[in-house]
């Protein structure tokens, strides 16, 4: 049955669902009563990341009195994002607060190192409305997500849950999954498909979706249980129903986005690339508003511009809590729908910090936010007990080592994870291992290090903090030539996906995308590949399992599982420091 049959037959039961489970409030069926026009602003944010600490980023945004000039914004921190919060409900009291997903997962080590409860902790206190999971809430599994929604210290991981607090109670606001429904009851969603909020007495459905995609790129083995749907025929699919209850306005908050070609702020849609446009090109045009996330980029676009037929307000607030879409809509009293809509990017101004020799201060040109109590009470019952943890120093470095990927999409830092893990392939296994292979979505930062060029356990940790373990393999020459054309092929089309090699591969590839095939010479320990040799490659069990579309690792034979990553890349930057950053010339890319 194709995604769109199965959303068709299963719409009515459901909306039935969906209906019966998430409704805020009762009096959001139509009422006989007039109603007034009503003024509205949902406050949006994604991919948060749980960057609970400023995370030392600034925005450029244009000088409000010169516009020929920029200004350097510090932004970010939960603390300075609550008090924005605060400040803005204040000012618009008609609101709603909204995350489109990856709210926790691959965070610093404040977070993540206690299963992500800090930010649920801290996202309760500022009392957030709905988060509509994205890829990242899978990363532990399912019945890990339950718990971070439900409460409780029940293990489902391999770290121990409850650590610091051990009466956690989950989620006080909504998770939203419309389009991930339950393998064992097809007409049942892991999470509510929508929520409804009421502002003098006219609903606004609120839909919450994660991408389609999301099979792709995270472990196999935690989401056994549930299926993923087209993101656009989900949401068609019920609005009938949603407009048989009186719904005019809609608003999908969706973890999937599109690249933007515009400086911060910039209102249009001009140079939008990207998955989500297909998605926007399919949906029911009843949709008002579109929240997006997943690219951490930020952008306002107007779509109706880019296609009369579809008017949709399409945003999206860039990364780690270090903006807010102020989004403004006005309710027709008559009709329930919306009349007018528009949006601003409000940068989370927090506090000045020095990366290197630059200083970033704060600036009068922007509204500065300031710390919140309640939130700094939360993490000072965390800090102490990571505090240690992340100090302790690892190794030490020349110089920063970057994942800034080159034009091939080789970085220096990837190259330098594929390594480490190609000596402990080799450390570890009496099987060999011929070379080795990093996914770049699983290099998460660039690797740090303080003024006395030294690097901590934080800076590792935010690295590779995901947790995988390795995974050694027998591919045949002919798979590794199939899974090295995967990198520009299927899911990976769009979003080209260059693994890291260990310094035994090289190869080239043709600019072209419509070459077949784009690799061409790779060579193992300088020898050219054979089609028919049999060879050993370590990978993070992630990609093992097929994740960012790495299909053909599945077909491996011989597997013999390894350490965990992060204990792998600490011990290989203590034992090499100092450290320098390798060379970017293990992939050529040919004209």
């Amino acid at each position: 049955m194709t995604t769109h049959t199965f959303l068709k037959a299963n719409a009515l039961c459901l909306m039935l669902v969906a209906l019966t489970a998430c409704n805020d409030n009762d009096d959001h069926q139509p009422t006989k009563t007039e109603r007034n026009n009503q003024s509205i602003n949902i406050l949006a944010f994604n991919d948060f990341h749980g960057n609970l600490e400023p995370p030392k980023r600034f925005i450029e945004a244009d000088d409000p009195h010169d516009h020929s000039k920029t200004v350097q914004i510090p932004v970010g921190g939960v603390s300075y994002f609550a008090d924005a919060i605060k400040k803005l409900r204040a000012q618009y009291p008609n609101n709603a607060v909204v995350s489109a997903g990856d709210l926790i997962s691959a965070s610093p080590l404040i977070s993540s190192l206690f299963l992500d409860e800090p930010t649920i902790e801290a996202m309760n206190d500022i009392q957030i409305d709905f988060n509509a999971v994205g890829n990242h809430e899978f990363d532990r599994g399912t019945d890990e997500l339950r718990r971070l929604q439900n409460g409780g210290c029940q293990q489902y991981t391999s770290t121990k849950p409850c650590q610091i607090n051990p009466d956690f109670a989950g989620a006080t606001f909504n998770f939203l999954a419309a389009n991930v429904s339950m393998k064992a009851d097809p007409n049942k969603t892991l999470f509510p498909a929508y929520k409804i909020k009421t502002y003098g007495g006219i609903p606004v459905a609120f839909f919450g979706l994660t991408l389609e995609a999301t099979p792709s790129i995270v472990s196999a083995a935690g989401i056994t249980d549930v299926d993923f749907h087209d993101e656009a025929d989900t949401v068609n699919a019920l609005i009938p129903e949603l407009k048989k209850q009186g719904i005019e306005a809609i608003v999908v908050v969706v973890h999937e986005g599109v690249a933007p070609s515009t400086k911060f702020n910039k209102k249009t849609c001009d140079g939008l690339s990207g998955p989500l446009i297909d998605v926007l090109e399919r949906l029911d045009p009843a949709v008002d508003v579109v929240v997006s996330g997943h690219t951490h980029q930020s952008y306002i676009c107007d779509y109706a511009t880019k296609n009369p037929q579809k008017p949709f307000l399409l945003t999206s607030a860039g990364q780690y809590g270090t903006i807010i879409t102020n989004i403004q809509l006005e309710l027709d009293g008559k009709t329930g729908d919306v009349i007018k809509k528009d949006a601003s990017q409000v940068p989370v101004q927090s506090e000045s910090y020095t990366s290197g020799t630059t200083t970033i201060n704060l600036t009068d040109l922007y509204q500065k936010f300031s710390k919140t109590p309640s939130i700094e009470a939360i993490l000072d019952k965390y800090r102490p007990a990571v505090a240690t943890i992340s100090a302790r120093v690892v190794g030490s470095a020349t110089g920063v080592i970057n994942r800034n990927a080159t034009e091939s999409g080789e970085s220096a830092l990837g190259n330098l994870i594929a390594d480490a893990q190609q000596a402990a392939a080799l450390a570890a296994s009496n099987h060999g291992s011929d070379f080795s292979l990093m996914n770049p979505g699983g290099v998460r930062a660039d690797l740090l290090i303080n003024s006395s060029n030294q690097i901590t356990f934080g800076d590792v940790f935010s690295v590779q903090p995901f947790g995988n373990s390795l995974v050694t393999l027998s591919l045949t020459g002919k798979q590794i030539r199939e899974l090295l054309e995967q990198q520009w092929s299927g899911a990976n089309a769009a979003t080209t996906r260059i693994l890291q090699p260990s310094k035994e591969l090289s190869y080239s590839y043709k600019k072209d995308s419509s070459a077949t095939p784009r690799a061409s010479n790779i060579l193992i320990s300088g020898q050219p590949l054979s089609d028919t040799q049999v060879y050993r490659v370590t990978v993070n069990n992630f990609i093992a399992d097929g994740g960012d579309n790495f299909t053909i690792l599945k077909e491996g034979k011989n597997p013999v599982g390894g350490g965990q990553d992060i204990d792998i890349f600490e011990k290989y930057v203590t034992q090499n420091s100092p450290l320098s950053a390798p060379t970017t010339d293990r992939i050529k890319l040919i004209p």
